[in-house]
């Protein structure tokens, strides 16, 4: 029986691949490369800025009209954003036009428990939709890592019990950290995307491989683990031959690979 997969971390940017390419024809190139790799359904994340390379939420709303199985998340800057972004998005969350928020700490210099990101949590309370949190390693050497360890993320779910969490990436390399605030918060899930730029190389995909067992043998059942790759910085095919090496039973391999994503986006 085919394995059913939803792909919940990819964006649109213009970098890698998508280079020089409309937003139009990244959009294509998306479905086209999850075609190629029999994913079911994915979840753009729009940027913490706009430009020529990042459109914004409005505008991938826009592309992806077409394309049911491409669903979207919307990225908040303190920084970009303001209160009229918060209303267009509770707008789009009214109308399940976006499945949840985004925020980047470490790309921008904010801990995610700065009283300035409550709105954002508050918005995802109220329209019961996952607020995800970049956590780790940051793509341009200005981001500030320090404000984006997965340590941070326990005074958000401590002071919002009610909200819905996802630690992006793992909290890569602080996977160790990672555990203790999700095995601690029962709010608290994490995404495995961005875990490697480009292709796995046999020797870190093992040792990825461990630090997943390592999670599972920590924090217990993977009802907390969702299945993303980071598309186009990372590659699908890669990912998927990775997830694939994952020592899981049919049961824990469906929860990670579509169902806890399934049930926390409410796809």
């Amino acid at each position: 029986m085919t394995q059913t997969i939803i792909d919940c971390h990819v964006h649109i940017n213009a970098y890698e691949s998508l280079k020089n390419l409309t937003l139009a024809e990244r959009i294509k190139a998306l479905s086209d490369t999850m075609q190629a790799n029999n994913v079911n359904q994915a979840i753009i994340i729009s940027s913490y800025k706009i430009n020529e390379e990042r459109p914004s939420t409005s505008d991938i709303l826009a592309s992806v009209k077409n394309h049911d199985n491409i669903h979207v998340v919307a990225g908040f800057s303190i920084n970009n954003h303001d209160d009229k972004s918060i209303e267009e998005y509770r707008e789009y969350l009214k109308n399940g036009k976006i499945k949840g928020l985004k925020i980047y700490p470490g790309y921008e210099h904010y801990y995610p428990y700065d009283p300035k990101y409550q709105k954002v949590i508050d918005l995802c309370i109220e329209y019961d939709v996952p607020l995800m949190i970049h956590t780790g390693d940051t793509y341009t050497p200005q981001g500030k890592v320090r404000f984006a360890h997965p340590i941070n993320v326990d005074d958000v779910a401590v002071d919002n019990p009610d909200l819905k969490i996802i630690i992006c990436h793992l909290g890569n390399p602080w996977f160790l950290d990672c555990q203790e605030v999700i095995y601690k918060n029962k709010n608290v899930y994490a995404d495995i995307s961005g875990l490697v730029l480009g292709e796995f190389t046999e020797f870190y995909e093992k040792y990825l491989v461990g630090k997943i067992a390592d999670f599972l043998n920590y924090a217990g059942e993977p009802e907390y683990l969702l299945y993303g790759t980071d598309w186009p910085i990372s590659s699908m095919k890669s990912y998927l031959n990775f997830a694939s090496k994952l020592d899981l039973d049919d049961q824990e391999r469906d929860l990670i690979m579509y169902k806890n994503a399934q049930r926390l986006f409410k796809l």
